[in-house]
């Protein structure tokens, strides 16, 4: 004969009942710890996804403890960011939970529902994200190494989960044509412009070092027209001249090299080289000949990209090049030395003037050939570049509308533009006078600001 459940119940002695005291306390402490776990999953992504892959590989070198387990997480970025959503998930959703059932002892259930939802939010928002993420940020490196171990386990215990996400979400991006963005890096261009700008600020950097890593970023986004020696300062030796001639004119224009030309400088044949002609001049067999010594170049339009010309250049062992407009006519040449001046600087010869001489802090001499760029960069200006020009003389035609004479003047957004030297219809040199920065305000606006400050 079997007992009934109700004699079962009635035999076995009842355990009282934990009183709401006891249960209030216990959930409490799992919200502290629930708010802990969630402050350390939130600070690793930022500390893990911030720390650069050369430094890792650095601390490795160093053997710094925990460096080989930030390494071996890093080498499966996908995975250690699913590892870190889903620990971060399941920690915020069980403490909500947890938080609910708490309000609901003494609150009715829509009171609950509200509660939890502002009060986590705001407890979850200020010491699950907001400050273990700052903290992560400003102490990225020791902060890493620090939670590695923790992280390696969390990846083991939550292992099973992390593998069924990280497939669904491989699958998911799959299917929508789409890339995980933790796949691509997390450095950009700007950000290593920052990092350089820091560096100089903070002394690591010089400024020397600085303005040449400047210009070689710069140099991926200039193009050939912008580098090359324009057409008007170009030496050419006609293809009938004689050996004798040609280097009678290399000499003369103080040039290593020289184009030669067929008819006119719309028709370059190719360059010469002031010690082929005397090796030609002295050593040849039987009369000297021009045409022997010319080696063929490239022809390159004005819109090349620099960077490209300059790789173009070393594969075909190339000392000079021909810029050509889109209609084939010769816009101007490059030298190989152009190409190195974008990077390092002017190289200057001899007496060769400077293309900026500075006479006071805002008052400068510059080459009417100088783009606009570089001035803007020296002087704190911000003259326009258009279309049309990209010099300062250039600029001087475009504002004037015509040709301009020495000791003309003309004024644009706080500079004073004075024409000194002028050869037939080029500017030579121009005196350029800062009045007011573009980020100053003007004498009208000063006082206008003492003013209402008066009033």
């Amino acid at each position: 004969m079997g007992l009934s459940p109700s004699t079962l119940l009635a035999v076995i002695p009842q355990l009282p009942a934990p009183g709401q005291g006891t249960v209030t306390l216990l959930g409490v402490l799992a919200i502290v710890v629930l708010i802990g776990l969630s402050a350390f999953f939130s600070s690793s992504e930022i500390a893990m996804f911030s720390l650069p892959q050369h430094r890792v590989d650095s601390l490795v070198d160093e053997g710094v403890t925990g460096a080989k387990t930030i390494r071996s997480l890093k080498q499966n970025p996908h995975r250690l960011l699913v590892t870190i959503l889903v620990g971060n998930n399941i920690v915020n959703v069980a403490m909500t939970s947890i938080a609910t059932a708490l309000f609901a002892i003494y609150l009715s259930r829509g009171q609950s529902v509200l509660a939890t939802t502002f009060g986590i939010t705001t407890l979850v928002l200020i010491f699950g994200e907001s400050a273990p993420k700052s903290y992560a940020v400003e102490n990225t490196e020791s902060w890493a190494l620090r939670i590695a171990r923790p992280l390696k386990f969390s990846e083991y215990a939550l292992y099973p989960l992390v593998v069924v996400f990280d497939r669904l979400t491989k699958g998911i991006n799959r299917l929508v044509g789409g890339e995980a963005p933790i796949e691509s890096t997390y450095v950009t261009r700007d950000e290593i412009q920052d990092i350089i700008e820091t560096g100089e600020q903070e002394g690591v950097i010089e400024e020397e070092e600085r303005e040449m890593l400047d210009r070689i970023f710069r140099f991926n986004n200039t193009i050939a027209k912008e580098v090359m020696t324009p057409r008007l300062d170009v030496t050419a030796v006609a293809k009938q001249a004689s050996v004798e001639e040609a280097i009678q004119k290399c000499v003369h224009a103080d040039h290593e090299r020289v184009p030669v030309y067929d008819g006119n400088l719309d028709n370059i044949v190719g360059i010469i080289a002031v010690r082929d002609l005397v090796r030609e001049l002295h050593y040849s067999e039987g009369k000297p000949s021009l045409e022997r010594v010319v080696k063929p170049t490239l022809h390159v339009p004005e819109s090349k990209n620099a960077d490209e010309l300059l790789e173009e250049m070393q594969d075909n062992r190339l000392q000079m090049v021909i810029v050509i407009d889109e209609f084939g006519t010769t816009e101007g040449i490059i030298t190989l030395e152009d190409m190195v001046e974008e990077i390092v600087g002017d190289i200057l010869e001899g007496d060769e003037p400077e293309p900026i001489e500075f006479l006071d802090e805002n008052v400068a001499f510059v080459q009417g050939e100088v783009n606009i760029d570089e001035v803007n960069e020296m002087l704190d200006i911000d003259l326009p570049e258009g279309e049309e020009f990209e010099t300062l003389a250039g600029f001087v035609f475009n504002r004037a509308g015509r040709l301009v004479e020495e000791g003309e003047e003309i004024e644009f957004d706080g500079v004073r533009i004075r024409i000194e030297r002028v050869d037939n219809t080029r500017i030579i040199k121009a005196r350029v006078t800062v009045l007011q920065k573009p980020d100053e305000p003007s004498a009208d606006e000063t006082g206008e600001l003492q003013a209402d400050e008066a009033e």
